[in-house]
């Protein structure tokens, strides 16, 4: 553990000398990876350096007990130690949740891809409901929400939205977000007051940047159209919706929110960008089809991760078995109690399969 720590301090130091390197200031690319390496590695390196100090404090106070002092001098000199042991110990439960290996895509941006699927009508509404849900969600972290392409349902809601959430670390608290959400409700059109089961699927893809990998232009076909509403009916004369496929995968993007064509394939260019590169980033694991699988679901009643249960006021997260009975809180954004229950699952998992100490 300690090897390791060590080595990273070193790498730290080194990364310093890099970044004051001529050569690397006039390399935007190198500038750039390095400049992140090193903002990764501050906080660890920095705990790193407080404990070694605090071990040598701790060194010197057992070696002045082993000299001889008066009494109100050696109950002075066990206060210090108990202080310093106490520092210890919180520094080394900093250092092991610090160790754990970090998603390289925290930081990013997403694009949220929420789907209605198994409940028609009702499963559409509730799509609308999870999309309101995570715009508030955003706002409360002051991110910014930028809607790329929808496709409204017949009585409200979505069939599909894919939209943009930028801010500093939106992927490290939205990625868990992913999978088969479900709602129970009695619907507005149910005149037997019977609760209903509906599911919308929900996929959140960090965004890719230009350097992550090479996006070929010549393997893009782009396809101009008129912009429509709900029901198909143009609602712009001008072609300014753009369909981007990406020929060598088969994905397809579609982007018509804006009225000008350069806008609309800007945005579509990011959501292609982050679908080719999450596919890129599956494949190279050897686990495409079961993690897609098992993070977006199929839309299923049965394959869920989260269940909205209107009756009860109650959230319930299946992975975690956390339930809260604030479902009206929760649809209004206030995500915070779920979310960081997620990541401290997630980590205690890693600490669990790294026994990093």
């Amino acid at each position: 553990m300690f090897e390791r720590l060590h080595t990273l301090a070193e790498r730290y130091e080194k990364l310093n000398q890099l970044l004051a390197d001529p050569e690397v200031i006039a390399d935007s690319r190198k500038l750039r990876t390095y400049s992140k390496e090193q903002a990764d590695l501050q906080e660890i390196v920095s705990a790193y350096h407080a404990y070694t100090e605090i071990v040598h404090e701790l060194d010197d106070a057992r070696g002045m007990l082993r000299e001889p002092l008066d009494d109100a001098m050696k109950d002075m000199v066990q206060d210090e130690i108990a202080r310093l042991e106490d520092e210890q110990a919180a520094l080394e439960q900093q250092l092991k949740q610090l160790m754990i290996p970090k998603d390289p895509n925290d930081a990013r941006n997403v694009v949220v891809e929420i789907r209605g699927a198994a409940g028609g009508d009702e499963a559409a509404l509730f799509a609308g409901d999870l999309f309101r849900m995570y715009t508030r969600y955003a706002e409360q972290q002051g991110w910014r929400t930028d809607v790329i392409d929808t496709s409204p349902g017949e009585i409200g809601g979505y069939k599909e939205i894919v939209f943009m959430i930028n801010g500093n670390g939106a992927y490290s608290k939205l990625k868990f977000e992913s999978g088969a959400h479900r709602v129970q409700r009695v619907p507005e059109t149910e005149s037997g007051g019977r609760t209903h089961s509906s599911t919308a699927t929900v996929a959140v893809l960090p965004e890719a940047e230009e350097f992550d990998f090479e996006l070929n232009e010549k393997d893009i076909r782009v396809d101009r159209f008129a912009s429509s509403g709900p029901g198909g009916q143009s609602v712009n004369t001008t072609m300014s919706a753009i369909r981007l496929t990406h020929l060598p995968t088969g994905i397809v993007v579609s982007c018509q929110e804006e009225r000008s064509q350069i806008k609309n394939k800007e945005k579509a260019m990011k959501v292609l960008r982050a679908r080719v590169y999450d596919k890129y980033q599956r494949e190279a694991q050897e686990k495409y089809d079961s993690t897609r699988k098992s993070a977006v679901g199929t839309g299923d009643r049965s394959e869920r991760i989260r269940t909205y249960n209107f009756s009860q006021n109650r959230v319930t997260d299946h992975r975690i078995g956390l339930t809260i009975h604030q479902l009206d809180q929760v649809l209004n954004g206030k995500l915070d109690e779920i979310i960081q229950a997620l990541i401290e699952h997630d980590q205690a998992k890693k600490l669990e399969q790294e026994n990093v100490w």
